[in-house]
């Protein structure tokens, strides 16, 4: 199986400014740069060091996202913003947006979110269509202990695509958040396969000691870890739970085309330029003997 592998980029490697980063990136055999926007300066970069533009984060639309507001005007504007940035995102080349739809209200309730979410997402979608842009649903479940994100689960998923059937609206596969969340990351492509619209290479770790001491719940007194709630942790793929070459059949088996790209969020490869880079290269070197 030959697929691209991609990355986004961590604190310390973006503080490197994008010619920098894309230096790095294609000299260590990295494909695919996903990005936080994406304008002519990045995609000259990008292209002028042999990458691709992998996903671009939404406007709006990583953290507490006005598109979910409860006031009217609030998320008319959110609309409208991010369906200018799809033109313009369209018009450079881009193709998949990333998303997190984490409300703007963290304690609103997700079933109230899911109204407002039908009432929001129609117009984008169509506007994705429109463009011919693929929107990529974040699975991180949003801040404890209301975890308000809406697109973690398969109850959420399911509803979700049966209210806008658009293979443009799909998802992020990302294992490491189902895995926390005790749910079958094999069987989430079984059953939204055809809804894949880009695959993002992290693992988690399951801390039986610590969960022995607290559950699922978070830690009263704190994780031991950075990228950690208390009985899981986030980890460089090859280091968690998720087994990797089981995934690379699966996603062959759905027809997935895109890349399988790192996201770095793991404590013992974080807090400056050189551990990033460790990281970044570990990861790379695992998923390389599934997608290479």
């Amino acid at each position: 199986m030959n697929r691209q592998i991609g990355m986004r980029i961590p604190p310390k490697l973006g503080a490197e400014g994008i010619e920098s980063l894309a230096k790095w990136a294609s000299s260590i055999g990295i494909d695919v740069i996903d990005v936080p926007y994406f304008n002519e300066e990045v995609k000259t970069a990008l292209e002028a060091n042999g990458l691709e533009v992998g996903s671009i984060d939404g406007l709006g639309a990583v953290g507490q996202t006005k598109l979910l507001s409860t006031d009217d005007k609030v998320r008319l504007q959110a609309v409208e913003s991010i369906n200018a940035q799809f033109s313009e995102i369209a018009t450079l080349g881009g193709r998949v947006i990333f998303m997190c739809l984490v409300p703007e209200d963290i304690m609103t309730d997700r079933k109230e979110a899911f109204s407002i979410w039908k009432e929001t997402f129609p117009s984008i979608v169509k506007q994705a269509e429109k463009e011919n842009l693929y929107i990529a649903l974040e699975g991180w479940p949003g801040p404890a202990p209301y975890y308000p994100t809406l697109g973690t689960t398969p109850e959420m998923l399911r509803a979700m695509f049966n209210e806008i059937p658009s293979k443009h609206f799909g998802l992020n596969y990302d294992p490491s958040h189902l895995v926390r969340l005790g749910i079958d990351h094999l069987r989430v492509l079984t059953e939204f396969g055809d809804r894949v619209n880009y695959c993002h290479g992290k693992d988690t770790e399951i801390l039986h000691d610590d969960l022995y001491e607290h559950g699922i719940l978070a830690a009263t007194f704190g994780a031991k870890y950075d990228f950690s709630e208390g009985s899981w942790r986030y980890t460089i793929p090859g280091q968690g739970e998720v087994d990797w070459g089981k995934v690379a059949v699966r996603l062959d088996k759905i027809g997935y085309q895109g890349p399988v790209s790192i996201e770095l969020e793991d404590h013992r490869y974080w807090g400056s330029l050189e551990a990033e880079r460790q990281g970044i290269i570990k990861a790379k070197e695992h998923l390389s003997i599934y997608f290479k």
